[in-house]
């Protein structure tokens, strides 16, 4: 079995909150009209956080493993590779 590079690095489980939204959905939970959530194949997710020390030991490994677009929220992580967008980017949703 192969071992989830994320989790060796990070030592916490990664827990998708979500990943592919169709455009309705992603209306339905506020998404925003060019989410990343709904690029075919999906290239985002989101990563549920249950306190800072878990939130920051996945943006470690996020950023270990050369992710340049993540999102910081109060429960969550997002994370994508949406090549279409700005790159080196940090933002929150507080």
């Amino acid at each position: 079995m192969a071992k989830n590079i994320f989790i060796e690095i990070a030592k916490v489980p990664f827990k998708i909150n979500s990943g592919y939204r169709c455009p309705l959905h992603n209306k339905n939970v506020g998404g925003v009209s060019n989410s990343s959530h709904m690029n075919i194949p999906c290239n985002a997710a989101d990563i549920a956080t249950k306190d800072s020390s878990t939130r920051y030991k996945i943006l470690e490994a996020l950023y270990e493993v050369g992710f340049t677009r993540v999102g910081i929220g109060e429960t969550f992580v997002h994370c994508d590779t949406d090549k279409l967008k700005s790159q080196r980017v940090c933002w929150t949703y507080y």
